[in-house]
């Protein structure tokens, strides 16, 4: 490993934890505040010719609910939960790269003693030694580290994708919505602001959904 990745699995666990809960796309045009447009009636067809059903589509950005000023209140405190049952393992990953950086930093000293002084071999490997130990600690402790998150994750955000799921459909239902396109995830060459229903959505499950449940203990 490398002083240019030093530690990189403690950074990652660390990046993982300290994560932004920021939308990656613009909030919904305003033309997106109202109720999605009607599907137009089916033409009348001539007796003995083949029915096509009339088909509602809607497009939603999941992203934006993960927006901590405009999103779904309940992801931010969910998050704001796991975070801090991980903020004592970031703290000591921190404290365990900021001691790691000071031995190498004394090693390169030693290594540069100037002219005419002599190098002290036996500090140099000493300081060797124990950050070589270091590094296997801290990749061990973060690989550990980003398990439980990620498990933890998953135990925590798990109901709350399911409760919005079932919001989802409910809301599709009231509306006639029989198809949904998550923007998020299917590239869209275009799609009219008319069919976007991510703000009214967000909107109804967040006055229907207080942010204020209790989420599950850990097990």
């Amino acid at each position: 490993m490398t002083k240019s990745n030093l530690l990189s699995a403690a950074a990652m666990m660390i990046a993982a934890i300290s994560m932004s809960a920021s939308a990656q796309r613009p909030a919904a045009p305003a033309a997106a505040q109202s109720t999605p447009t009607p599907a137009a009636t089916a033409p009348a067809t001539s007796p003995g010719a083949t029915q096509l059903p009339t088909s509602k589509m809607a497009v939603i950005y999941t992203d934006a609910f993960l927006d901590p000023k405009t999103g779904i209140a309940k992801f931010n405190i969910v998050l704001t939960k796991l975070n801090g049952e991980f903020a004592a393992v970031k703290n000591e990953l921190t404290q365990m790269q900021t001691r790691a950086q000071t031995l190498q930093d004394e090693i390169t000293k030693l290594q540069q003693a100037g002219p005419g002084v002599p190098v002290d071999q036996r500090a140099v490997n000493t300081k060797v030694d124990q950050l070589e130990q270091l590094k296997k600690d801290v990749q061990r402790k973060g690989e550990d580290a980003q398990a439980s998150y990620n498990r933890r994750r998953q135990e925590l955000f798990a109901p709350l994708q399911e409760e919005i799921g079932k919001a989802l459909e409910a809301f599709a239902r009231a509306r006639g919505i029989n198809a949904i396109i998550d923007g998020t995830q299917v590239p869209l060459l275009y799609a009219a602001d008319s069919i976007d229903i991510t703000r009214p959505f967000i909107t109804e499950f967040n006055s229907k959904n207080p942010a204020t449940a209790v989420a599950t203990p850990p097990q």
